[in-house]
């Protein structure tokens, strides 16, 4: 594939919204700084490292087209697991006083020594952003956004608290690599076309009812009559750095869905598969076994089940 290198220029590549959000003076406001990715050079990402990483072999990525963009979202989410190791540190292993793992740093640079070079996977704002480093790259028109996950109580909290990304081809769809469970393997139109997965869950873009919001993606599984929402967001073009904020809240606060116990998801090509710190379960084909994991194993499951070494880098 022709890579293209023009974010390494200022204007950071990306999409024109983006370029016009940049020259914005309420964009501007809100920047205080340089964005990380304003001069984004192609060693920063290390294409064809990143594409080993995800199992592809580089030579056979050439066009930057829908069918690359599926294949590429779907080696992803089945390579590189959502994990929040980075936050909670080893639950069997020496913490330190402060009691946790090696915090999450924003950094296109850091990622890719973590994800690609190390093997390890990240939450949302990790995934998705060097994500979208790579697909800039490759010369895709793709911008981040900010999203709001629905919590069970139906609430959406707090702002930012999720990290996606919108791609211009034919139309817009969403990309997201950095969901736990249900995740999402394919690009989904932007326009409300439905787009059901390989292991048979239909994912929509449906018009928010919130005012705060413009669309909500929705997931249905097997056999689901009703959608559930997944997040609610806003096609606004946003800087990496403009998710430092909840990025660090959410790696500190007590009340942080990722402060608490380990997590570690991947989707496989029949279901998913997820370790907490005492339990595997595994979804296959819609039905669901779980087994119980000790201390002394829980390493080697890692490890085999998610071809993850813990390691603080």
């Amino acid at each position: 594939m022709s890579r293209d290198t023009s974010a390494a220029g200022p204007t950071g590549g990306g999409s024109e919204r983006a370029r016009r959000a940049r020259s914005d003076p309420e964009t501007q406001r809100e920047r205080d700084d340089v964005d990380p990715d304003a001069y984004l050079e192609p060693n920063d990402v290390d294409p064809d490292a990143y594409l080993e990483r995800i199992g592809i072999d580089p030579g056979t990525v050439e066009t930057p087209d829908l069918d690359t963009l599926e294949r590429l979202q779907r080696a992803h989410v089945t390579a590189v697991p959502f994990e929040n190791l980075s936050v909670v540190g080893d639950p069997h292993g020496d913490r330190d006083a402060e009691g946790d793992g090696e915090r999450v740093v924003l950094s296109t640079p850091h990622l890719r020594e973590k994800v690609v070079e190390r093997g390890r996977g990240g939450y949302c704002f990790e995934l998705n952003g060097l994500f979208h480093s790579l697909l800039a790259v490759f010369g895709y028109d793709v911008d981040r956004v900010a999203a709001r996950v629905v919590g069970d109580d139906g609430d959406a909290r707090p702002p930012a608290n999720h990290h996606a990304n919108i791609v211009e081809l034919d139309r817009r769809y969403v990309v997201d690599v950095g969901m736990g469970v249900p995740t999402m393997r394919r690009p989904i139109p932007l326009d409300g076309t439905p787009r059901s997965d390989s292991v048979g869950v239909e994912w929509r873009i449906a018009e928010s009812d919130r005012p705060d919001e413009t669309y909500r993606s929705e997931y249905r599984g097997p056999g689901d009559v009703e959608w559930s929402t997944r997040y609610v967001f806003s096609d606004v073009a946003r800087e990496f750095r403009y998710f430092e904020a909840t990025n660090d809240y959410l790696q500190t606060a007590p009340e942080s869905p990722f402060t608490g116990d380990p997590v570690v998801s991947v989707a496989t090509d029949e279901g998913h598969r997820k370790l907490s710190g005492e339990t595997l379960t595994e979804y296959v084909s819609g039905d669901e076994r779980e087994r119980t994991v000790t201390h002394e194993e829980w390493h080697a499951t890692l490890e085999r089940e998610f071809g993850l070494r813990y390691d603080r880098g």
